[in-house]
């Protein structure tokens, strides 16, 4: 529990904009405003000021109240959120958060991705993370009920699938499950010739992008949002 307040606070006091990494993480325990504020006894307009970062910069104090409070509410709901983010990682996959939410449009081009379907989506969304899964071994030795934990603590995230062949298996995967990411990006593929794939895609409106820039820099390029 100590790691994980040590990782919410720290993306707060570390990130450009705290107001929006404080509204990030709010969205991820799923708590409202009004929620947050009536556990902390003030006033929602004072959650929107922080956020929206008409306050100053919140002191330690006020960041350790408000990750306190959204512990307190996710044990009060079962704490689903936190046994998501306490299960450990795997070598078949790696989460990543970012500190504020960022354009999907603009990964899209960092990482010279190809956008094939769902284009307009792309466009108006953001994500608060990403997830790097190695789908051959996903698809050997990870267990359906264990194919969630790579969503880490939300599903707006986008994932990173490696070792593709022609693209089925993920979205498929993707679709007998009831998590769903945000974007689905796959990491080798020069060209999308499953019709199953894009039709999953387009079923479920999640955007495919294909991408063949080398992993350790697509790495890099996303490590400098965190």
């Amino acid at each position: 529990m100590d790691t994980i307040r040590q990782q919410i606070a720290g993306e707060i006091t570390l990130a450009k904009n705290p107001g929006a990494a404080m509204k990030k993480w709010r969205e991820i325990f799923g708590v409202t405003q009004t929620e947050l504020a009536e556990h902390l006894k003030i006033t929602p307009s004072t959650v929107s000021d922080y956020e929206s970062n008409r306050r100053k910069s919140p002191g330690i104090n006020v960041i350790k109240r408000f990750i306190n409070a959204l512990i307190e509410i996710d044990m009060k709901r079962g704490g689903k959120i936190l046994k998501r983010m306490e299960e450990k990682k795997t070598e078949v996959f790696e989460t990543h958060e970012f500190p504020a939410p960022v354009s999907a449009k603009e990964i899209c081009e960092k990482i010279n991705g190809r956008i094939i379907t769902n284009k307009r989506k792309i466009n108006e969304m953001k994500v608060n993370g990403y997830t790097i899964v190695d789908s051959l071994r996903a698809i050997l030795e990870l267990p359906v009920d264990e194919f969630p934990k790579i969503y880490g603590p939300t599903t707006n995230r986008v994932l990173i699938f490696t070792k593709v062949g022609i693209g089925r298996s993920p979205m498929v995967a993707i679709r007998v499950t009831k998590f769903k990411p945000s974007l689905v990006v796959y990491h080798g593929l020069e060209k999308m010739d499953d019709p199953i794939a894009k039709k999953i895609s387009e079923v479920e409106k999640i955007p495919i992008v294909l991408t063949t820039m080398d992993l350790d820099k697509i790495k890099d390029v996303l490590s400098s949002y965190e």
